[in-house]
């Protein structure tokens, strides 16, 4: 059995209790879609029209043709291992990176219902992809690095063929040549570390993996998108699709971009304040500098009911209607006080 506070999801899950059955509590200090959603889009409308511009930059590097890097006779032995299909398909990328990452956004947003936690997180989770990708195929353009398996992308029925200088004049089919100029780095593996590493990150802020409390199980969640990313990579080499630098480069890559975005949005999972966004202490910080709040908003609303609708706590005091505390607030009440 765990011991309390294994995971410490009941400090930012709101409370779900009532009367007569289970109900879920409105708290006033949450900020949804509906009542910051809009206001929250506007203010960050040029971050999403960067995401657009990166994906035409992304467009436009995959059209282009890769350096046309010479291949000489000598070179053919390591490079003429046999074609392979992709053990993990190019289509099923965005699904493990992207889309499964977007989905456990989305769970904890329906428990706090906080809109900067789910905003956020979904707008550095793809500039984290965004930005690899832009990385990684503009490297792999640069560089044109023949594939392991380039030989038979060149001589697909095994007749050789070189010019005066001893480099190669392929006649096998164009895109499976340009495809194989395109190995350093790992496309598959920099998107994997970079999606599932900023999973990871977000997890270990989340989980409060890095609590001080000894609980190594923690670390087994947080590691598992990484090993995730990992098999992706060792496939790529499985396949004959790609080097070990090419992976190994590619793994770096993905994390470093990521770990960059995550820290422009959260805390260091290691922070006290680790499991949320900057935007949502700036927001609570906010709330208690300027009591005066619009009786007409959702919050507002949302605070009057509470108050209306408040429950005796044993010592016969009442809730109040922020009940969140962190050591920002405090110092801040303190130096008020």
């Amino acid at each position: 059995m765990a011991s309390p506070g294994f995971f410490s999801f009941g400090r930012f899950w709101p409370p779900f209790q009532g009367q007569g059955g289970m109900r879920q509590q409105l708290d006033p200090s949450a900020h949804t879609m509906k009542s910051h959603g809009s206001a929250l889009a506007r203010k960050h409308v040029r971050d999403w029209l960067i995401l657009l511009l990166l994906i035409v930059i992304e467009i436009v590097l995959f059209v282009i043709h890769p350096f046309k890097r010479f291949v000489g006779r000598d070179m053919m032995e390591d490079i003429r291992y046999p074609m392979k299909e992709n053990t993990v398909p190019v289509w099923a990328v965005p699904l493990y990176a992207v889309l499964l990452p977007m989905a456990v956004f989305l769970l904890f947003y329906m428990r706090r219902r906080c809109v900067y936690d789910l905003h956020h997180s979904i707008l550095g989770l793809l500039f984290a992809v965004l930005i690899t990708g832009v990385f990684t195929d503009a490297i792999k353009n640069a560089v044109g690095r023949p594939r392991p398996d380039f030989f038979w992308r060149c001589f697909p029925d095994g007749v050789e063929n070189y010019d005066r200088w001893g480099g190669v004049v392929c006649h096998g089919n164009a895109s499976d040549i340009k495809e194989g100029h395109k190995s350093f780095p790992s496309g598959h593996t920099s998107w994997s570390f970079a999606g599932l590493g900023f999973l990871s990150l977000y997890l270990s802020g989340k989980i409060k993996a890095f609590d001080r409390k000894g609980h190594v199980a923690k670390l087994c969640i947080v590691f598992l998108p990484l090993l995730v990313a990992c098999l992706v990579a060792i496939s790529r080499v499985d396949d004959y699709w790609h080097h070990w630098q090419d992976v190994f480069a590619g793994g770096i890559l993905g994390l470093v971009v990521a770990t960059f975005c995550y820290m422009q949005f959260f805390p260091p999972p290691y922070n006290d304040e680790g499991w949320g966004p900057y935007a949502y202490f700036r927001a609570m910080e906010e709330s208690r500098t300027n009591p005066i709040i619009n009786r007409e908003s959702p919050v507002g609303q949302a605070m009057e009911e509470r108050v209306t609708n408040q429950e005796p706590r044993r010592n016969g005091d009442t809730f109040t209607p922020y009940s969140y505390h962190s050591p920002t607030l405090e110092a801040m009440e303190m130096g008020q006080k």
